[in-house]
């Protein structure tokens, strides 16, 4: 039976769990292949791939990812973090695992940042209302 690692990544409200397992380098995510997505979106989702490949020289390893939450940026962010955390997991490479923090420390290391909370009797939240002193 083949071992398979689960990770999860997180972007703003966007949750995406990553299952890994032996194979010949499919990846998809929410059960269409990453090739479909529109163009900076693939290439955000080859950067971890890319990266393994030039450490490891191979890819032999299918990645299914399932993303939920959140808008469409925030799904593919959560999905890198989530796809980057399942190679190191895999491989147990540390060379990996530097080459990912040199690059963007964001590829292991989620994201905290959060949407600012309205204020109370304002319309949004740091825009104040406009006083008049005439």
């Amino acid at each position: 039976m083949k071992e398979i690692i689960v990770t999860s990544g997180k972007r703003k409200t966007s949750i995406a769990k990553a299952f890994i397992k032996e194979g010949n380098g499919k990846v998809t995510i929410n059960k269409f292949p990453y090739e479909n997505l529109n163009f900076f979106d693939k290439l955000k989702i080859e950067e971890p791939l890319r990266i393994a490949e030039n450490i490891l020289g191979h890819k032999n390893f299918d990645i299914e990812v399932r993303v939920k939450g959140g808008g469409d940026k925030g799904r593919i962010e959560a999905s890198r973090v989530a796809i980057a955390r399942a190679i190191v997991s895999f491989t147990k490479n540390k060379d990996l695992e530097k080459a990912y923090l040199n690059y963007d420390r964001n590829l292991l290391v989620a994201d905290v940042r959060r949407k600012e909370a309205y204020k109370p009797g304002d319309s949004k939240a740091r825009k104040k209302r406009q006083t008049s002193y005439r």
